[in-house]
């Protein structure tokens, strides 16, 4: 949804629809709220504001009223838009995107105005900025003081965005126009000296001196009447300069000493790299920019120093360095900046010794001493030596000299700073047009397409194929402008099928652009042979590989022409000759553009079967080698580096399974299974266990059962398994010969838990017991520690809470000897459900919420959907039903992402009982037929009792005893083949009402007698 403030309150859907939300208060809440910009607001905070003077008589209840209705109206624009205001224990926030809120979106605007040095690109961000405004800023709600402050703000940022954008246009020499469009301002704002200068400017420059000297003298009387006080030096100084006529006050010619290009483009995407570069510039006398070949080091060179010709008398040159050989002196370099400056053989440069001819060097060094004066040399890489010796003289020679070089390596001399160049930002896998908008690699592409096919546009039909070009492209400027050249002949849905050859697809460019950079296999060409030949062998052997520590560049590297030893410093050359990122973490890695052209390099030398074979076994062993920690207190560091390296153990896999290693394939899934489970990766691990096992290759007996175990494990989770004890039991007879008792104590184990949660609890129970007795004969804590925290969850289902709860305590204390965070984890739900039942919701609340910030800590994300879903049951105990329904919505959500169906099936639970509680007898009816649609096709769920006696209830509150009766009836019986006494009771209970609603109150009391004693039996009253 889109919000704004930049005039009346307005609320629009993504296709501009607008939506009504009825209600001055609501309105004003909504005001408040969007205030805040997505910040927590406190209802204290909120009540005061919406009330400052009479608060009504229950302020807590009458903003409930308020949120409930904000939520009703934007629920019923957009389904799912109720959870945009969010409740936490301190107070509401709008949780929307910042750049939802067109306030938000004015302000960022104008921020990246001010940073473009480009006045055409400035003039286009201000006036879209402005465009924003509506009228006043919240118009409607001046009365209201807490809008006052913020409105104020707003209006002062729209009147200096004018003024900017009134003398960027004047710097453009559209001053007719300016001057016809400010006297409206200058009458509504009098007092504002910046309108006032530029409408004076814009006058003079029409040929209007009259009126811009009576503009003045207008100010200057208004400011004595009003305020006491005169113009400012400057105003005064300005009007000064019109009365006499000052040619200094004309449009400036804008012209200074200089060869660079104008660009028939707009710069995009690097305002904030112009700026650094330029503040470098300020303190510094060498910047050099690096980067890899089409990332733009040119083009920004170039803006920086226009930018700068103002401040430098003596001109801004470009030099261009390509054409020159390796081979030669700093002489040569130097010639050829003569050659720009226009210094001749015969041009006079001051007295020389006699008999003592001059280089090319020492003739520089006289034409430079004295003057003020910027140097872009441009491709430095082939001859940094050269520039280097040259700079250094020049420097030392000619104080008033800056030196702005580009390259693909650093010119390694004292003094130098560097700027690496990066590629554009890219949006995100799955953003909206908006947020693709956002990022500059998507902007440049776009507007690129848009030259070459006038009737592109970034619309929905195409957000994700951008996406997916400009991410593939690495936000390198030249691969997308290549890319955007073809636009009209192929689209872009071609252009991105094809991206996998994409050096032939983009292997033209535009005709004027220097020979090297018409294609992107050129660029590339010219990158590969500026290396020696043991930074071509590492460069190639690193494209099998999706970045990597040093340890493991080096393993996989060194062999034959590069050792271990010296892989090290090879990989350094190649970070500095921007060939390989290396990232903050000290990790390394290279563009997917230069990845490709690496790898078709690696096949050319037939080293590509080598390379990846050391690759997979590198990476199943250090798989192997974490999963011990997976298990104790190094649990979330594993996690992290298995994430870390996740694309790393993707290619092993692929590696492996290409070169027909079933060994190593099935070695990888059973070391990364569980951890795949642990961060909610279920189907990703369905995917590599079906994989792994489809290769026909020899490997051990017991390996290929554990995968089996893992493949069935993670199906039933799936609950993409007809007959889950079936396929339990099938999976167990791959162990038969196989001697392998901690593989089989794990898969009795594994299976037992997806068993529970798909609600085989007898089958469950009996694997669990298996479990148990293989994991005492191994002496193996963590089996015991999980066996037990399964026993709480058998014993909780059959309503025995005293074994229940000593279940619970023997499997915390386990897992916290070992520090295990993640088993700990595996506690919370019965010890929450034990203190539900005993009436302790203070408790139970706050076991869900510790257990949701462990969960989302370790990327536990089907743990973190059953804590949710928990915490919306105590939302729904305590009748807070908003929030009880947003709660179980999210954990509905979450749980369907990481396909585990239990959990959503929990969470729809929810949904009907706080549907049920808050008198929406329709929806809950539609949850729980839901539920129960799930639960048919088990065993024996403990949840269906559950669901079979709210349908009882609702139909008890629709009025229809029979059919609540038969609903009780159905969970008493299945109550008591659990043997739950707590579920008898409830369903008794049920019957009861059910006799009460016809008439039959001996019938019922005796039921609610029988219900009681159960309890009781149970410890629970």
């Amino acid at each position: 949804m889109r919000f704004g403030v930049l005039g009346p309150l307005s609320v629009a859907k993504a296709d501009g629809t607008p939506v009504p939300v009825p209600g001055v208060e609501v309105r004003a809440l909504l005001a408040l709220l969007l205030l805040h910009e997505g910040r927590l607001v406190s209802v204290d905070r909120l009540i005061g504001d919406l009330w400052p003077g009479s608060l009504p008589a229950h302020p807590a209840n009458a903003l409930q009223i308020r949120v409930a209705r904000l939520r009703r109206a934007l629920e019923a624009a957009e389904p799912g838009a109720r959870a945009l205001v969010e409740h936490r224990s301190a107070g509401y926030r709008l949780r929307v995107p910042a750049e939802s809120i067109d306030s938000v979106r004015f302000q960022t605007l104008l921020h990246r105005a001010r940073a473009s040095v480009d006045p055409w690109t400035r003039r286009q961000v201000l006036t879209d900025a402005l465009m924003l405004w509506r009228g006043p800023a919240l118009a409607g709600f001046e009365d209201r003081a807490f809008t006052q402050p913020v409105a104020e703000r707003l209006t002062q940022q729209r009147l200096a965005a004018l003024e900017d954008l009134a003398e960027t246009r004047l710097d453009l020499g559209e001053h007719h126009a300016v001057a016809a469009e400010l006297t409206e301002w200058v009458r509504r704002h009098p007092g504002r000296e910046r309108l006032v200068a530029a409408q004076m400017r814009a006058l003079h420059r029409s040929g209007r001196q009259a009126e811009a000297l009576a503009a003045y003298d207008e100010f200057r009387r208004r400011m004595a009447v009003d305020l006491g006080l005169d113009p400012s030096p400057e105003l005064a100084a300005l009007h000064q300069a019109v009365l006499v006529r000052d040619p200094a006050l004309e449009t400036p010619p804008d012209q200074y000493p200089t060869n660079l290009p104008t660009p028939v483009t707009e710069l995009i995407g690097r305002e904030a790299a112009v700026a650094d570069v330029l503040m470098s510039l300020e303190s510094r006398r060498l910047v050099t920019l690096t980067g890899p070949g089409g990332v733009g080091k040119t083009r920004l060179g170039v803006a920086v120093a226009a930018a700068l010709a103002p401040s430098y008398p003596d001109g801004v040159w470009l030099v261009e360095l390509t054409g020159l050989d390796g081979a030669h002196a700093a002489d040569a370099v130097a010639e050829a900046v003569m050659a720009v400056l226009g210094i001749r053989e015969n041009t006079m440069l001051g007295p020389v010794p006699a008999g003592e001819p001059m280089g090319h060097v020492d003739r520089l060094t006289a034409f430079l001493r004295g003057k003020r004066l910027l140097l872009l040399l441009d491709n430095c890489e082939h001859v940094a030596g050269q520039v280097a010796e040259l700079v250094l003289a020049l420097l030392h020679a000619a104080p008033g000299l800056r030196v702005l070089a580009t390259g693909r390596e650093p010119l390694g001399m004292a003094g130098e700073v560097l700027y690496a160049v990066p590629p554009l930002d890219v949006p995100a896998p799955g953003a909206d047009v908006e947020a693709i908008w956002e990022s500059s690699a998507a902007r440049l592409f776009c507007a690129r397409a848009a030259d070459a096919d006038p009737g592109f546009a970034l619309e929905a039909s195409n957000a994700r194929v951008v996406t997916d070009l400009v991410r593939g492209l690495d936000g390198l400027p030249l691969a997308l402008e290549l890319a955007a050249a073809k636009v009209r002949a192929l689209g872009v849905h071609e252009l991105a099928a094809r991206l996998d050859d994409r050096f032939q697809l983009l292997a033209s460019g535009s005709r004027g652009a220097p020979a090297r950079h018409r294609t992107l296999q050129a660029v590339l060409d010219w990158s590969w042979e500026l290396l020696t030949d043991n930074e071509r062998v590492v460069l190639r052997r690193l494209a099998v590989m999706d970045g990597g520590t040093l340890a493991a560049i080096e393993s996989i590297c060194a062999d034959g022409d590069a050792t271990a030893r010296g892989v090290a410093g090879v990989l350094a050359q190649l970070v500095d000759r921007s060939m390989v990122m290396v990232t903050g973490d000290r990790r390394y890695r290279l563009l997917q553009t230069i990845a490709a052209y690496a790898r078709a390099r690696l096949e050319e030398a037939e080293e590509s079967d080598a390379v990846r074979a050391r690759h997979s076994l590198y990476h199943v062993s250090m798989a192997e080698a974490l999963l011990p920690g997976l298990f104790g207190p190094d649990q979330q560091s594993c996690l992290q580096q298995l994430d870390t390296e996740h694309g790393n153990l993707h290619c092993a896999l692929d590696h492996a399974i290409a070169q027909g290693s079933a060994e190593l394939a099935l070695r990888l899934v059973d070391a990364l299974a569980w951890s795949l489970l642990l961060r909610g990766r279920v189907r990703q691990a369905a995917r590599w266990a079906d994989r792994a096992l489809a290769v026909a290759g020899p490997a051990p007996k017991a390996l290929r059962a554990r995968v089996h175990a893992w493949q069935a494990g993670i199906a039933i989770l799936l609950d993409v398994e007809h007959d889950p004890a079936a396929a339990a039991r099938t999976a167990l007879t791959h162990f038969s010969g196989a001697d392998d008792p901690d593989g089989l104590a794990m898969a009795h184990w594994l299976l037992a838990y997806v068993l529970l949660h798909a609600g085989d609890l007898d089958t469950s129970e009996e694997l669990a017991m298996r479990a148990a007795a293989g994991f005492h004969t191994l002496d193996h804590p963590w089996g015991q520690a999980v066996v037990a925290s399964l026993r709480a969850n058998h014993a909780l289902a059959r309503g025995d809470l005293a074994t229940s709860q000593a279940a619970c305590d023997k499997a915390l204390a386990l897992f916290r000897s070992l520090g295990d965070r993640g088993g700990e984890l595996l506690t919370v739900y019965p010890r929450a459900a034990l203190a539900e039942i005993r009436g302790d919701h203070d408790t139970a609340e706050r076991l869900h919420r510790d257990g949701l910030r462990l969960a989302e800590d370790l990327g536990m994300w089907a743990e973190a959907a059953d804590r949710l879903s928990g915490l919306g049951r105590i939302a729904m105990l305590r009748d807070d039903h908003d929030t009880a329904r947003e709660l179980h919505e999210r954990a509905r959500r979450l749980a369907a992402e990481h396909g585990f169906k239990a959990g959503e099936v929990y969470a729809v639970i929810g949904l009907g009982q706080t549907a049920r509680h808050s008198g929406d007898l329709a929806a809950a009816s539609d949850h729980l037929h839901e539920a129960a649609a799930w639960y048919r096709q088990t065993v024996s769920a403990p949840g269906y009792a559950a669901v079979l006696s709210e349908l009882g209830f609702i139909a008890e509150q629709k009025g229809d005893p029979a059919e609540a009766a038969a609903y009780h009836r159905q969970a008493l019986a299945f109550a008591r083949r659990l043997g739950n006494p707590l579920a008898q009771a409830t369903a008794l209970e049920g019957i009861a009402g059910a006799h009460l609603l016809a008439g039959r109150q001996s019938q019922a009391a005796h039921l609610l007698g029988a219900a009681h004693a159960l309890r009781e039996s149970s410890g629970v009253r």
